[in-house]
């Protein structure tokens, strides 16, 4: 894809998300990684997270509050993943609320299961649900984005923006799930959302890791004013995100065109529609001009035996258009058709304007030409018309454009585009 490396928001939202607590995934660990015994390492920082690790702030400070714990070796092990239950032992050590609902006796959670309680409590307090059949799946891995919803749904946060404009943010906001979209939107407005490397990665559907984890009860309770901000450069801040972005002057759009080439004569100018070859994205991906919208304009004379396509409209695959100003280098190449030449070489998946069609037809003769190939500008009537103004010639000049290799398109001033 082309990458625009100096694009700019002109429009902006501001970012909310939110979830559907009752489609949570469960998660599966160990129950040795909820409530493991204290280790010593948890005083001084454990010995598999680094001084510079991405999440030690966070976790360093779930720690202190006794929200998270480490293991009986001085480990954190913060890529291992959290199984359902062991999200619910640390909701439950995060949070005090009233139940907002009845418990629920879940069939797959004897009542001697070491989380049996935690997710009781989850449930009444509105983060954690199970599914059909009463089933809870205590051991189920969680996904990312399970763990968002189920923080927005507990703390009943609600999107403030439309949904798809906020999670336009996230590159690859297409893999959300459909019940995700509004909860995550909703925890992305309140800054809980946050994203190591790639701050515009989400990655919704893999498993949290207990860093993750870390990150995003850290920021619910951050949401809420019970602890101090922590400054991450991975956090999903709530600026504004750009619904509409600038394409500067200069930037090139590739076209193609359902034939290899267009035959006209100099002086002529032919309406003719262009394809945008690949996707226009900003750095992030966010695709602003798709591959296959349309480039409607005219190749118009342009000094001595030179034409020059200058376009006019831009239409989405969607049938939406806006006005574009864009334009090609001066194109001089020419083809010289004498008297005997070959019309079937000449012609072979060639555009033809109507000009050119009768020049073509009075210096070799052939005047199937005016009715059997895809002819520019007006029909055949008027190519059996202009036949006479070349009558007597033994050669002509014809101008040969070859939209994927002599005509490079170019914005001739900034475009503004929305994210599709």
């Amino acid at each position: 894809m082309l990458k625009l490396k100096n694009w700019q928001a002109t429009t902006a939202l501001i970012m909310t998300l939110g979830l559907n607590a009752t489609a949570i995934a469960p998660i599966a660990l160990m129950p040795s990684l909820v409530n493991p015994a204290p280790a010593v390492a948890q005083t001084n920082g454990f010995r598999d997270v680094a001084s510079n690790h991405w999440a030690k702030q966070y976790i360093d400070a779930l720690v202190m509050q006794n929200v998270l714990s480490g293991f009986p070796d001085g480990t954190f092990r913060p890529d291992a993943p959290v199984t359902r239950a062991q999200f619910s032992s640390m909701l439950q050590a995060a949070y005090s609320k009233g139940a907002i609902r009845s418990g629920i006796n879940f069939v797959d959670v004897p009542s001697n299961h070491w989380a049996a309680g935690a997710i009781r409590n989850s449930y009444q307090m509105g983060f954690l649900s199970g599914y059909p059949g009463n089933v809870f799946r205590p051991e189920q891995n969680i996904p990312r984005e399970q763990v968002l919803v189920s923080l927005a749904n507990g703390l009943n946060y609600a999107p403030n923006a439309p949904t798809n404009q906020v999670l336009n943010f996230f590159s690859d906001n297409g893999n959300i799930s459909s019940f995700a979209r509004s909860p995550v939107a909703a925890a992305t407005e309140k800054r809980m959302v946050v994203n190591y490397p790639n701050v515009n990665l989400l990655n919704p559907t893999r498993n949290a890791t207990r860093a993750e984890v870390a990150a995003f009860l850290y920021q619910a309770m951050h949401s809420e004013g019970r602890v101090a901000a922590i400054n991450s450069p991975y956090l999903v801040s709530n600026a504004p995100i750009a619904t509409e972005y600038r394409i500067p002057a200069g930037t090139m759009i590739p076209v193609s065109y359902m034939r290899d080439k267009i035959l006209m004569m100099p002086d002529e100018t032919l309406p003719v529609t262009f394809a945008v070859r690949t996707n226009i994205t900003t750095q992030e991906g966010q695709v602003l001009i798709p591959a296959g919208s349309q480039v409607k304009g005219e190749l118009r004379p342009s000094g001595n035996n030179a034409t020059q396509f200058v376009a006019q409209e831009l239409i989405y695959p969607d049938g939406s258009s806006r006005a574009f100003n864009a334009r090609s280098n001066p194109i001089t190449q020419t083809e010289t058709v004498r008297r005997g030449t070959s019309t079937g070489d000449l012609l072979r998946n060639a555009a033809i304007g109507t000009a050119a069609a009768a020049a073509i037809a009075a210096v070799t003769g052939d005047r199937a030409i005016a009715t059997e190939e895809l002819l520019l500008g007006a029909g055949a009537g008027a190519v059996l018309t202009l036949i006479q103004n070349f009558l007597g010639r033994n050669s002509v000049d014809l101008l040969v454009v070859e939209p994927e290799t002599n005509l490079n398109l170019t914005l001739s001033e900034d475009f503004v585009a929305p994210v599709r």
